[in-house]
């Protein structure tokens, strides 16, 4: 059951006592999970089967890298009190790809609870990744209700920023749409940050066209980070520099930064045409495609190398965050222009 038709379903009629939502085969271009719809879902589910009057005794969010199988199982099976059922969600799910399903393993016990769950549990498995091989996976398909979450495409996603545009009382143009789209990505957080700024921004216009998008979605701190892509591709550290020490300025917190040029970087690497990877939106895709051209592929599978040791000095270290920061871009800002000599000595 694909994530959307899942959504509709919710509270028509009795839920089901076991629900596993995994990726999905994802349309051209798109990736196979898509957490936003999941985080509908779920709280559709809470609204439609928890009393929030009884929710500490019959509501739980568990993590299966902190919780044992066993104690998810035996929280299963216990009795809901004062209420019809228990909602159970176990996020991390797929913590239990690189777990045994062979009775002795710890697994054991909550493959048992899938294959005959309680009557009066909804249990939800949230896994980010899953591994068809497994016995997990297996025992999901027979006894539980598989959701699959890829993102949508590009039609399913216009209809949703329609129906968002609705609900917040604004009508938006097709162009505007599609711009919309074309600026935010294939994520739908990204999507509904960028329409919420286009609705604060229209006010009590109540319509959405396409120059209120472009508007609205250049901010200042946006204005910089494509102003700290420019200045990577031109080999430019003083300016590449000024631009990092900007985002900081606007409380842009180091973990985010970090992800916005991680971010620039692998999408960098999927606009060069000798790569198979998914090709980013036209509006990313020019703006990255100097920083590419810069690079080359070669710099540009070891600029993500780089911004995935930096992540793990930031996380692991004591060392400062805006410092490792500005290692990061020294490197990457030279990176460019050793390219740029080596090619000028040829």
């Amino acid at each position: 059951m694909q994530i959307r038709q899942f959504i509709d379903s919710i509270g028509r009629g009795a839920p089901p006592r076991v629900v596993l939502f995994c990726p999905g085969k994802a349309p051209f271009g798109k990736e196979e999970w898509e957490p936003l719809l999941v985080d509908v879902a779920l709280k559709r589910l809470f609204d439609a089967y928890v009393d929030p009057s009884l929710q500490d005794m019959t509501y739980s969010v568990l993590y299966a890298d902190e919780t044992s199988p066993g104690d998810i199982a035996q929280e299963a099976r216990t009795f809901p009190f004062l209420a019809e059922r228990r909602v159970i969600i176990v996020r991390n799910a797929e913590r239990y790809n690189g777990m045994s399903g062979e009775k002795s393993s710890p697994l054991a016990s909550l493959i048992s609870y899938i294959e005959d769950p309680a009557e009066t549990t909804l249990l939800v498995l949230v896994a980010t990744q899953i591994d068809r091989r497994k016995r997990f996976y297996k025992a999901c398909e027979k006894g539980a209700v598989m959701v699959e979450c890829p993102q949508l495409d590009d039609a399913a996603m216009g209809q949703w920023v329609r129906e968002e545009a609705k609900q917040r009382k604004v009508d938006i143009n097709g162009a505007a749409v599609a711009e919309l789209m074309d600026r935010a990505g294939n994520r739908l957080s990204d999507v509904q940050n960028a329409l919420s700024l286009v609705v604060n921004y229209v006010g009590t216009a109540g319509v959405i066209t396409e120059a209120d998008v472009r508007a609205a979605c250049a901010d200042v701190a946006e204005e910089t980070v494509w102003a700290l892509t420019d200045a990577i591709a031109a080999s430019d550290t003083r300016k590449a520099l000024t631009a990092l020490h900007q985002l900081i300025a606007l409380n842009r917190a180091p973990d985010e930064i970090l992800g916005t040029i991680n971010w620039l970087v692998e999408n960098a690497y999927r606009a060069m045409p000798e790569t198979q990877a998914p090709a980013p939106k036209p509006f990313v895709a020019t703006k990255v495609v100097k920083l590419g051209q810069t690079l080359g592929l070669a710099k540009l599978k070891a600029a993500m190398a780089l911004c995935t040791r930096t992540q793990f000095n930031m996380r692991e270290t004591g060392v400062d965050r805006n410092l490792a920061l500005e290692m990061l871009v020294i490197k990457l800002s030279s990176g460019g222009a050793a390219r740029k000599r080596a090619a000028a000595g040829r």
